[in-house]
């Protein structure tokens, strides 16, 4: 989707050279597991969101990079609209990157072992204290929008869980180390309004293993 000229209604080609930055190429990641054999988790389920919520941004993603390709050469192109470009391209790709962490993060057995464990214990005084934190947060958005995120501090060098309105929400400083998607999309299918049930599901398919991966990285950021 390029940017419209105003003056003839035509869709303007982005231009030759365009940053990198807003190459729009991105491609969406294949699933690690197979959904048929999730523990509480419908196969339509996952792949009605893996298919509609998360390659769709992937594709809006990529739409809007070339859009901002056309309008970053485009002289006069008001601010005004520059900023609704770029507002709908940090919407867009923090949904991309969660959605990415949300289904990486599933696959496992639900069994927290590793680094991670012992580290969430660390700041948390035990690891089932920081899990009723993450399931209350989860709760607090049943409504049907936002995430919960388990993110590496950088700034306080801890693991903490963040509460999320939407895709553009999440500390600054804050490496996402497992991300529990709570719009409707993600469990409405399965669960309806029993949001509960659903954060059960999401907690039995944990690939703990992934996370500690993530763990792992973040902590080699924060040591740098």
């Amino acid at each position: 989707m390029a940017a419209t000229d105003a003056a003839s209604g035509q869709v303007a080609a982005p231009p030759a050279e365009s940053p990198p930055a807003f190459a729009g190429t991105h491609q969406p990641k294949p699933l690690r597991f197979d959904p048929a054999k999730l523990d509480g988790l419908s196969e339509r389920l996952i792949r009605s969101h893996w298919e509609n919520n998360y390659i769709g941004s992937v594709k809006t993603l990529n739409m809007v990079e070339t859009r901002l390709a056309a309008a970053l050469a485009d002289a006069d192109m008001p601010p005004v609209l520059y900023g609704g470009l770029k507002r709908e391209e940090l919407h867009r790709t923090g949904s991309v990157i969660l959605h990415e962490i949300y289904f990486d993060g599933l696959g496992g057995d639900g069994q927290a072992a590793g680094s991670i464990r012992a580290a969430l214990a660390k700041a948390w005084g035990s690891f089932e204290t920081w899990a009723k934190d993450f399931r209350r947060t989860g709760l607090s958005l049943a409504g049907g929008s936002g995430w919960v995120i388990l993110a590496y501090n950088l700034h306080a060098r801890s693991l903490r869980n963040h509460w999320a309105w939407d895709h553009m929400h999440g500390a600054a400083a804050g490496v996402p180390i497992l991300a529990l998607d709570m719009y409707e999309h993600s469990f409405h299918m399965d669960y309806g309004t029993q949001a509960a049930k659903y954060i059960d599901a999401w907690f039995r398919n944990l690939d703990w293993e992934a996370a500690d991966r993530r763990y792992a990285q973040a902590t080699a950021i924060g040591a740098t």
